[in-house]
């Protein structure tokens, strides 16, 4: 059976490693010319790693990576602790690591092409697809047909899957532009926290954490926006304001937006879709943000899509009926992937709260909790990484 994906991001590439590992042939269409990421960084927790170890590349992933000492949650004025969970690899049946995206496409990239020599296609731009008879085919911008017997939409939230699925829509603007860099830690005049920490403010937040064993530190910024910004993920920013964006903001954060160097600060839109009502067509389905985009408020984006992968290949290997596996696909992510994006929508006011009484009401019973009861906030961190999809 050969399957198609549109789309080289962490979620096609998997998809196509999962593929591979039990037989499939594969096809990986990509539109741009070289697979690349903005310096950035994102969060690897337990429940994606589970994936990879079932796949055999959870090593490499391990050498590029930073692996935090725990999560947790201050106040961006002053610092002051909300709670701190140490992270627990045995409660939760796998590491948590940060990882550059650059890094993470490169280790998967690398292991598709060692499996696969010939199964990625860069610079061909997909514009519609078509069903024909016992197969199914890609149409792209250059006149092209590539054809198989199972597409996977794998293409993000502007997905052109999905707009011929469901008919043309736009992704709706959240009122929050994300400001993203990465900068050196020996440009800092402290040592880099060893955790993974979100810094909260009125209207605003930010995560940082380390990367590459420690030689980078992440830095994300989330700031309330009225007016949309929908330039991609490449618009190049300006220090001075995301500076002012965190101005008065504590000493650590102070230190790590004085290390950005111009050439290394992007800012981009955050956006999100309604929950659809399905995500096949047929011999066709979605997969990861192109079916259910996640806000960065739980980290959890990609590793949804990276459980997203292990199911559809489960559901191709254990039948001929194609139709009835990518329903089944959808059955079993459907509901996890429902719960994901309501609590990353439901974090973004948590984290953003303006009130002094909100701050109080939400943050004093968190420090509370991590004070005197820490496994009300496991139990909770549970749901996300303690889920393991392979076992499911």
């Amino acid at each position: 059976m050969k399957v198609l994906i549109a789309g080289a991001g962490i979620g096609g590439l998997t998809t196509a490693l999962c593929l591979l590992q039990r037989g499939f042939e594969v096809q990986l269409i990509e539109k741009s010319e070289v697979l690349g990421e903005v310096g950035a960084g994102i969060q690897l927790p337990p429940n994606a790693m589970k994936v990879f170890e079932k796949i055999g590349i959870s090593e490499a992933l391990k050498k590029v990576a930073f692996a935090p000492k725990s999560v947790e949650a201050k106040l961006g004025k002053d610092g002051r602790k909300v709670f701190s969970v140490p992270i627990d690899a045995r409660r939760w049946g796998g590491p948590f690591f940060t990882i550059h995206r650059a890094d993470y496409i490169d280790v998967l990239k690398a292991e598709l092409l060692r499996r696969s020599p010939k199964s990625l296609i860069l610079n061909e731009n997909i514009v519609s697809y078509e069903s024909f008879g016992s197969g199914i085919a890609f149409h792209t911008a250059g006149g092209n047909a590539i054809s198989g017997d199972v597409l996977i939409g794998a293409d993000g939230i502007k997905s052109v899957m999905r707009g011929q699925m469901f008919g043309a829509d736009k992704p709706r603007f959240t009122g929050n532009v994300a400001w993203r860099a990465v900068v050196p830690a020996s440009a800092l005049n402290e040592a880099p926290r060893p955790t993974s920490c979100a810094w909260f403010g009125r209207g605003k937040h930010a995560v940082t954490y380390p990367l590459r064993g420690g030689e980078l530190v992440n830095f994300v910024g989330v700031v309330e926006r009225a007016e949309p910004l929908d330039k991609g993920w490449r618009e190049s920013g300006e220090p001075s304001d995301v500076l002012a964006d965190f101005a008065g903001w504590n000493s650590y954060l102070a230190d790590v937006l004085k290390a950005i160097s111009p050439d290394d600060l992007y800012r981009w839109g955050l956006y999100d879709r309604a929950p659809l009502e399905r995500w096949t067509d047929g011999r066709a389905a979605l997969l990861g943000d192109a079916a259910h985009p996640m806000l960065p408020f739980m980290a959890q984006g990609a590793a949804m899509a990276v459980e997203d992968a292990w199911v559809l290949a489960d559901e191709l290997s254990n039948s001929d009926d194609i139709g009835a596996a990518l329903i089944r696909y959808e059955s079993r992510r459907k509901p996890r992937a429902s719960m994901v994006q309501a609590a990353s929508r439901a974090n973004m006011k948590t984290f953003h709260q303006r009130s002094t009484i909100g701050q109080i009401m939400t943050y004093g019973p968190m420090w509370l909790a991590g004070s005197y009861a820490p496994s009300i906030i496991k139990r909770r961190l549970d749901k996300f990484y303690a889920y393991d999809v392979t076992g499911n």
